[in-house]
């Protein structure tokens, strides 16, 4: 196949880290990205250059372009770590075959997108462009972190910003496997679809007394493991209610507030723990034969609707300056780019 020269593409404005901490929301990009006309990349040894047909905007992926993230920026390159698309050049027998993948050398907000061979998922007939865009950091992240969850042998576990997708993920997944998730959010109007998503119960964090709540809820199920993704306060409120032996895993940070750790004795005399979870770390300490088998659950999961997509908007590359803060505004929901549109 014959790849044109140049390509659209939204690209870093800096490199490096910027220092700040303000948080996944994006009110406007153009302090941070551009959507330009630069070269289609070449593949070296061992890469393979992917006709992107979705890609995905992750929490993540704005604390990159913002520099909070834990990997530098490049000034120049298109921003976005994960998508779906066709291989269209490189050394692979995937040559012409539909793939995710984590983009590696340059970005999936982009016509084409490049990574390593290595890193490419092959997909499924049958699974959507849209659970294929968007399957490997919230899908992964929640089949990983829900090992952890498993691991502990308990019977139930706490989530926050449970609302997400990555939260609507991690229930389903409780739901299936007969482990009560207790879900926390910010909006009583979230709780009765989680509760019918197969939550055991619904920590509402923007009601009266949310962590009397709390204790009541914890007396019941005595939850051993909290996934966290927004870092507060209240959060660590939480786990200091929680039973003896309970594990505090963070993985985002939601919050730009900084919590105080009133009560660190906990850590000696209840042998509870503090960790940090990071899905590129896990991919590289895991089992190899561990990340295959996710995928086919993954792929599994969405065909047969055990897990759901929730959409709250496609935005086309070339409107993406203007439509992606109103797209990611939306309270419940994934937004996408189309670089095709």
């Amino acid at each position: 196949m014959t790849l044109p020269k140049t390509m659209r593409a939204l690209v870093q404005l800096h490199d490096g880290y910027a220092g700040t901490q303000t948080g996944p929301t994006l009110v406007d990009p153009a302090p941070f990205v551009a959507l330009r006309d630069i070269p289609v990349p070449t593949p070296a040894k061992g890469q393979a250059v992917i006709k992107v047909q979705l890609a995905a905007v992750n929490p993540s992926d704005i604390h990159f372009i913002k520099g909070e993230y834990g990997q530098p920026r490049v000034a120049g390159q298109p921003a976005g770590f994960e998508g779906v698309g066709e291989v269209v050049a490189g050394d692979t027998p995937l040559l012409g075959q539909r793939v995710s993948f984590f983009a590696g050398a340059s970005g999936t907000w982009a016509e084409y997108a490049m990574t390593d061979i290595s890193g490419l998922i092959p997909c499924r007939p049958d699974l959507s462009d849209v659970d294929a865009a968007g399957q490997l950091v919230n899908p992964l992240t929640a089949i990983a972190m829900f090992d952890i969850v498993k691991e502990s042998g308990a019977d139930s576990f706490v989530l926050n910003a449970a609302g997400s997708q990555l939260g609507k993920l991690l229930i389903a997944l409780g739901r299936d496997h007969g482990i009560a998730p207790i879900a926390v959010v910010r909006r009583a109007a979230q709780a009765d679809a989680l509760r019918a998503l197969g939550a055991a119960d619904v920590i509402v964090t923007g009601e009266a007394d949310p962590l009397a709540q709390a204790h009541a809820v914890f007396k019941a199920y005595k939850p051993r493991i909290l996934l966290d993704a927004v870092g507060d306060q209240f959060t660590a409120d939480l786990f200091f209610a929680m039973p003896h032996g309970a594990g505090w895993v963070n993985y985002g940070k939601l919050s730009t507030d900084a919590p105080k750790l009133a009560e660190l004795g906990q850590l000696i005399f209840q042998s509870k723990r503090i960790e940090g979870f990071w899905l590129t770390r896990w991919m590289k300490e895991v089992d190899p034969a561990r990340i295959p088998q996710a995928f086919a659950t993954i792929q599994d999961r969405f065909v047969t609707a055990a897990w759901v997509t929730d959409v709250a908007d496609i935005v086309p590359l070339s409107e993406a300056m203007t439509r992606l803060p109103i797209g990611l505004a939306k309270p419940d929901g994934k937004v996408f780019i189309d670089p095709t549109a």
